[in-house]
């Protein structure tokens, strides 16, 4: 599909319409009978949208995705509306009210910035993904506030409006994923400049960017929404070198305290594992000082504590067991509590989770469950068996 203008027109809309929740099993048969009337590549442009906006549905909802059109890139590499709500947002209470948004892809930010009121300049130098996101705004209602224009990002004067949006792209036909953030297309260095020119700015990079690599002017923030880490933002305009992670749905947001490390102490009743974006934004200190907690091992993101609290910026874990790496130790364990259902979890350990699960519960018999963690106890390889906590009264702070 190069094209979506036959799309946009009234047999390509109708097409859409009739081929809406085709499976993958079914769609021969319905290439086959819908090419008795139509051409065959409108047809195949048709199911090809469709199986789009299928896969689409977990990041922009079914009812936004069965609107929207969609490239391949677009879908796999486009914002969770979720977090790009959650963006728009921070924008609007900075009081900004016009975003140039520079490599908009299929425009899933732009779309939540025209949400919050923001009139968007979208920019994307492919044709194709530019017309995805000119259908999207015309599709959602929102083409008075979002102008999209076919063009280099870097040659785009965004004087005119009070905060710049750059979503570098981190992916290469070739090599895949791109980590070095020089690579990124365009580099971080030239969105790091197009950010210290604009009044507020926001640079979305892979949550793996190493700290040392976060420019002094910028606040960094790493988000996670539902458990997972999605994307880091850096920030320009607000608080030079505040470090925050916030975890959707929410927001529920940890600032940065520049706190030390937390002291290692022995396993205690129960055992947290920080969210995600806690990790990688370097704030586990925050969390196990809410918990009055400490660390299994100084390597390791595991904070265990005495006494069971609530927070939202890691997961508990009542743990029954604490013992070496032994394989025939851990079947003999299982066994006798009448596990059923294991969940293996690992930090610190070269042990594949699924290897254990084949070798401690071959032949699951019981009905209990349980959660091993094979991980390090002051430096020495050790497995916690335990299960999620009882949930505590309280949502904990923000």
């Amino acid at each position: 599909m190069n094209d979506l203008a036959p799309l946009l027109t009234p047999e390509g809309r109708a097409l859409l319409d009739s081929v809406r929740g085709t499976a993958p099993a079914d769609e021969l048969a319905v290439a086959t009978r819908l090419r008795r009337e139509h051409p065959a590549e409108l047809v195949s442009a048709a199911l090809g949208q469709a199986r789009l906006r299928q896969r689409a549905v977990a990041k922009f909802g079914a009812e936004d995705a069965g609107r929207m059109f969609f490239t391949p890139n677009g879908v796999e590499q486009s914002t969770r509306a979720s977090v790009a709500t959650y963006r728009a947002e921070r924008f609007r209470a900075m009081g900004v009210t016009s975003v140039a948004d520079l490599c908009c892809g299929i425009g899933g930010d732009a779309i939540a910035l025209a949400r919050a009121g923001i009139r968007v300049l979208a920019v994307d130098r492919d044709p194709l993904t530019a017309a995805a996101a000119r259908a999207n705004a015309d599709a959602l209602g929102l083409a008075e506030l979002i102008e999209v224009r076919e063009a280099d990002v870097t040659e785009v004067d965004t004087a005119a409006y009070d905060a710049v949006f750059v979503d570098p792209a981190r992916r290469s036909t070739k090599r895949g994923r791109i980590f070095d953030p020089e690579a990124y297309s365009p580099p971080l260095s030239w969105a790091v400049r197009a950010a210290l020119g604009a009044p507020h700015a926001a640079l979305k990079v892979a949550p793996g960017i190493p700290h040392e690599a976060v420019p002094e002017e910028a606040e960094a923030e790493w988000i996670s929404d539902g458990g997972d880490v999605k994307e880091a933002v850096l920030w320009f305009g607000g608080t030079p070198g505040a470090v925050r992670a916030t975890l959707l749905p929410g927001p529920r947001t940890l600032l940065g305290r520049g706190l030390p490390d937390p002291e290692v102490r022995s396993v205690g009743r129960y055992l947290y594992e920080p969210d995600g974006a806690v990790i990688r934004a370097h704030l586990v200190a925050e969390a196990a000082e809410e918990l009055d907690g400490g660390l299994i091992d100084p390597t390791i993101a595991y904070v265990t504590a005495d006494a069971l609290r609530a927070t939202p910026y890691a997961t508990a874990y009542e743990i029954t067991d604490q013992l070496p790496f032994n394989v025939k130790k851990l079947k003999a364990l299982l066994r006798e509590r009448e596990v059923g259902i294991l969940t293996v979890k690992k930090r610190g350990s070269a042990v594949e989770p699924e290897e254990l699960r084949r070798k401690a519960l071959p032949k699951p018999q019981g009905t209990n469950a349980v959660t091993v963690f094979l991980t390090r106890v002051a430096g020495a390889p050790t497995m916690l068996v335990g299960a999620p906590a009882r949930a505590v009264t309280g949502a904990g702070p923000s």
